[in-house]
């Protein structure tokens, strides 16, 4: 996968997570699978092998965790 279709797919990532974060997403196991349901057939449709989506989905989760957390300090 090409820089450009990487940097793609991040940003519509980070959209997404974005729309769909609520106040204790991370706590919640319901939240952590609406966000694994949303990333895994992104991640396909982007060419991620079937083998590497669990991984990068897991993947997208810590960062998306950090992201959020950055996110609410910077507006505290």
């Amino acid at each position: 996968m090409g820089a450009p279709q990487l940097r793609e797919l991040a940003l519509v990532l980070t959209d997404r997570i974005r729309k769909n974060v609520s106040i204790d997403w991370n706590l919640r196991e319901g939240a952590r699978g609406r966000i694994k349901v949303m990333v895994k057939p992104l991640l396909r449709q982007y060419g991620y092998l079937p083998n590497m989506v669990a991984l990068a989905t897991e993947l997208v989760w810590e960062q998306a965790t950090i992201f959020v957390d950055f996110e609410i300090s910077k507006t505290n």
